[in-house]
């Protein structure tokens, strides 16, 4: 499981209380920083920050998807954009959820996205 954010105290956050919900979490300031990370081992879901600055979360999304990973994607934001959402629901993300979302948004999310196959 990955969080990529760039605001450090809700990176933190995130993967604080996912490990609390037993997933082992890798945290990244940057869309460059996961795309330059040596892979320790196979992500399946990564919690995405649509607004980061440089490469995009969207962008990081789609460069994801055009290499042809199976990596289910949840996406956060803090900014109220029904445009985007509404392409990125369409384009298959697990879930599009608002800052500051409920805790138990963000887990049924990550269970839902654990337990559909990367065929879906």
């Amino acid at each position: 499981m990955a969080v990529v954010e760039d605001d450090p105290s809700m990176r933190k956050s995130v993967a604080r209380l996912l490990n609390a919900h037993g997933f082992a979490t890798e945290g990244y300031a940057s869309a460059e920083a996961f795309l330059n990370r040596v892979p320790s081992s196979e992500i399946g879901c990564i919690v995405l920050d649509v607004h980061l600055s440089g490469i995009s979360g969207i962008e990081l999304w789609h460069r994801l998807k055009d290499g042809g990973s199976k990596i289910k994607v949840i996406l956060i934001t803090a900014v109220d954009d029904q445009a985007l959402e509404q392409e990125a629901v369409n384009a298959g993300c697990v879930a599009y959820l608002h800052k500051p979302f409920p805790a138990e948004s963000l887990i049924d999310a990550i269970n839902r996205a654990m337990t559909v196959s990367p065929d879906d």
